[in-house]
Order: structure tokens, then sequence, then C-alpha cells
């Protein structure tokens, strides 16, 4: 018989999606040897090459929520839709804007010069990048978003300290990736936040939400066009094509008047059949979303696949040529790997994390989507001119915080402000709410000086009277909490852990390796 058993149902499909996973390393272990087979150290290569893949599956399972997340979670894409628009995207990233030579040692964190061999190095390498994947399959298993670029940076971080020794690491390097750990999120939920309350104060607060929308989304849509346009060329395509910062103002310019130029009588054409209700508003938002979160897709795929194969590139050349480069040039077998296993592990093992992302941590619809899309956007590009390093991770989550805390913070205002109407909206007594409004957190003792001249005796008892009332009322009020404080926990712990974790794993890793069989070309 067969089981109707949800639960049975959700197993036999993870079982299923995990075969096809398998399933993918075993081709892509095939391909690598094929391609490898003539390698000085044909075995060490191929076995990096098996490692890049599942890294780079991870990656694509975990990193990659944070893009589309949003749009989901506030039904702009369908999950479908989501899945197949990031794989196109990640992987047109990843193949033409990834750029076809990459710097062996993520961020600059380890001298590779101060490693005994190009043997040590090989092995320092391969511990990280497996130390990196298996971290950030564990933290997609617990649906904990982590940035995958720390995950390496731990990695090269502890293999480096196990294979040189702790003056091999540039501290001052690693001090600004620590510190990007508090300024990414920080920026993230503040810019989104201010986004959110600037859309809100100048539209959906509006009593005719339709002739606000018609005068600030043609703006709006236009403001996020050339964000994309400056978020391309300083980060998306800075692998192929790094424009000076006129170019960069000169084309995002170029892309906002174009934008509003199309945009404007688009939407004054939609606003002849909407409702002056928000839902109808959000709508218009709907394509930008889309958008934003493609042209997310395409940048995250042509940076962080650097995050797979520059480890794997750098392993390759080390063992072949026998010494470290700075850079190397990347083999179109390893752009291959890269891409393959962004696409694979997103559509196979991507949707939880979009899940967690997109309806997890608060509700989102079509309007605070398209402030965390923006906010992303926006604060990579005042990071970079101001040199800050940031995480995209860290930023997008942290704008979905953000405008989470300040929907909790704005609708639990409101619930107060009800509450204390409820005792003195009174028609004979009109002024005793606008007076209590504002006042009804003081003290009795400074609220009867405050108010002693300005109420009759007749009114002024009866106000506090029903101040005390009220005060009662929301004192015993329970707060709402719109944002789930369980998984911000879970996923600021990860972010804390990730780097100390993956360089605790990488160093152990590298040490049992080398005691084992010793560096590569001697056991």
């Amino acid at each position: 018989m067969i089981s109707s058993n949800p639960r049975d149902a959700a197993g036999k499909e993870a079982g299923l999606r995990l075969l096809a996973g398998v399933a993918m390393l075993v081709g892509a272990a095939a391909y690598v040897a094929t391609e490898v087979s003539g390698h000085p150290q044909a075995l060490v290569v191929g076995v990096a090459g098996l490692v890049g893949m599942y890294v780079a599956m991870n990656i694509g399972a975990n990193d990659v929520a944070n893009n589309v997340g949003a749009a989901v979670g506030s039904r702009a894409l369908t999950m479908t839709g989501a899945l197949a628009i990031a794989v196109v995207f990640e992987a047109a990233g990843a193949v033409f804007a990834g750029g076809d030579v990459v710097a062996t040692i993520s961020k600059g964190i380890i001298d590779p010069h101060r490693v005994a061999t190009a043997d040590h190095f090989v092995w320092l390498m391969l511990a990280a990048l497996l130390a990196a994947g298996v971290w950030i399959n564990l933290a997609t298993y617990v649906g904990a978003p982590v940035s995958t670029t720390h995950a390496i940076v731990g990695g090269v971080l502890g293999a480096g300290t196990a294979a040189a020794g702790i003056d091999v690491v540039d501290w001052p390097v690693m001090g600004k990736i620590a510190a990007s750990w508090v300024i990414s999120p920080l920026m993230g939920a503040a810019i989104a936040a201010a986004l959110l309350a600037f859309i809100k104060a100048a539209i959906i607060f509006r009593e005719d939400r339709i002739a606000a929308a018609r005068k600030w989304v043609p703006a709006l849509v236009a403001v996020i066009g050339a964000a994309f346009a400056a978020y391309l060329m300083m980060k998306g395509l800075k692998r192929v094509w790094k424009p000076d910062p006129a170019t960069t103002l000169a084309v995002s310019g170029a892309a906002f008047a174009t934008i509003f130029v199309i945009v404007r009588p688009m939407v004054a054409a939609a606003a002849e059949t909407m409702e002056n209700t928000r839902e109808d508003v959000g709508r218009l938002f709907t394509i930008p979303l889309i958008g934003g979160a493609a042209l997310l897709c395409f940048a995250h795929g042509s940076n962080d696949v650097a995050n797979a194969i520059g480890p794997l590139a750098a392993i390759v050349s080390a063992a072949g040529e026998g010494g470290v480069a700075a850079t190397v040039v990347l083999p179109p077998w390893v752009i291959v790997i890269g891409a393959l296993g962004l696409s694979a592990g997103l559509a196979l093992f991507g949707g939880k994390l979009v899940q967690t992302v997109g309806t997890e941590i608060t509700e989102i619809d079509r309007v605070r989507a398209f402030a965390v899309v923006l906010s992303a956007a926006v604060t990579v590009i005042i990071a970079s001119a101001l040199a800050l390093p940031v995480s995209s991770t860290h930023i997008t989550l942290g704008a979905i915080f953000g405008i989470g805390f300040l929907r909790e913070y704005l609708e639990n205002q409101a619930e107060k402000v009800r509450i204390i109407r409820e005792f003195f909206d009174d028609e004979t007594e009109p002024s005793l709410f606008d007076t209590a409004r504002g006042e009804i957190e003081w003290r009795h003792s400074v609220l009867q000086r405050a108010l002693k001249d300005l109420l009759p005796e007749r009114d002024r008892i009866r106000y506090f009277e029903l101040t005390q009332q009220a005060e009662a009322a929301v004192t015993n009020w329970q707060r709402k909490k719109l944002v789930r404080r369980s998984l911000l926990r879970t996923i600021v712990m990860a972010w804390l852990i990730t780097v100390p974790a993956t360089a605790a794993i990488a160093g152990l890793l590298y040490l049992g390796a080398t005691a084992i069989v010793g560096p590569p070309g001697q056991g």
C-alpha cells in the first residue's frame, strides 16, 4: 500500500534529492578524471575537483537563497520560477563574468610563500576547501544561511595556521573580515528600514495611494535600476571589466533616466485600473523584484563561484607547476565544475533556505521585498565606495530583519494607540484622547503638573481615571513579535562561529592528512 503520510512523502523526496546529488558528484568525478588524466598528480587534482564540485553545490544550496528569498516570500516569484531564474543567472554569472584569472588565496589572508613547499600548499588548500564545504552543508541542514566567503576564509586560516604557524596569517585583513560581521547586517538593516519607512510615508500611508504611486513608483524603480547598474559594474562584472568611478556614475545616471522615462507611462496606465489598496500598489513592484533577483544571482555567480574554484585552481596550478602563484588562469573544466555545482546545488537543495529566508524570518510583501532587494544593491555600493568589507549574505539577511523589526515597531505603536483610544475616544470629551495619546507613559505626578492649567478640573479628574485604566491595559497587553527570535539567534550564532569552525575543521583535516600520507608526491 502506498503511504499518504506527508512525512513519508517528504522523506522520499529528500532521499531522491540526495541520490541525485550523489549522482551529480559521481558524474563530476568522471568528467574531472577525463580532464586531468595527463596531469602529473592526476589523483590529487581529481580529488580536488570532486571536492570543488561538492563545495560549489553547497554554495548553491545555501548562499543563493539570499538573492531570491524575498521575491519568493512576497509571491512575486513562485519557488519553481525563482529556482529556474537563479539557476540560469548564477550559471551565466559564473561562466560569462567569473573571469579567467582568479586569486589563489581568498581575501589575501595568508602569505603562500611562507608555506614550506608547493605540496604542502596543495594539502592546505584541499583541507580549506573541504572544511568550507562541510560547514556550509551543516549550516544548510540546520536552516542557517551563512557567508560562504567567510567559510572559505576560515578554512584557509585554519589550514594555513596548521601548515605554517600563526605568523602566516595577515591579521589586519582578518580584522577587517571580522568587522564585516557587524558592519554588513547593520548597514543592510538600517538602509532597508529607511527605504521601507520612506515608501510607507510617501505611498502606503497616504489617503490617495494611487496618486502617490504615480508620483513615486517610477522614481523608485529608476533608482533600483541605477543601483543595479552600479552594482553590476562594481561587483558583478569586476572580474571582466573595471570601469572608473566616472564611468560608473555616468552609466548609472543613464540607467535612471531611461528607466524613469519608460516606467512612468506604464505606472500611469496601470493606475487606471488599480484600487486604492496596499496590495494593488505592491503589484507595481513585481517586475523590478524579479529583475533585481536575477541581477543579484548573476553578480553572485560571477563572484562567489570563486570561493569554490579559486582554491581548486590554486591546487591544479601548484600541483602541476611545483610553485605557488598569486593568481592563476582558470582551466575551462574548473569553470564548468563551479557553474554546474552552483546550479545543481541550488536546484536540488536550495528550496529549504529560500523558504527560510523568504517566509520564516518575518512576513514579506512586495513593498518590503523591494526594500530588501534595493538595500542589497545600495549597501554594496556604499560599502565599496568607503572600502568597507561586507558580506552579501549578511547584508540581505540584515535587511530582512531590519524591515521585520520596523514592521513590528510600527504595528505595536498602532496597537498601543488603539488600546488607549478605547478609553479616551469619547465624543463628549474629544480633547482627552489627543492629550493622553502623547502622555500616556508619563508618571501621574508629571502629568498632573503638566496638565494642571490645560484642563478644567472635571476633565482633569476624568482624565486621570481613564489614564490609570489605559496604563493598566497597556501594561497587561502582550507586545506582538513579528520576527522569529529563535531563527535570529540561530543565524547570528552560525555567523559568529563560521570562521572559527571552518578554521578548526580545516586545521584538523590538514594535520590528519599530512600525518597519514604526507604531502602530495610523498605518500
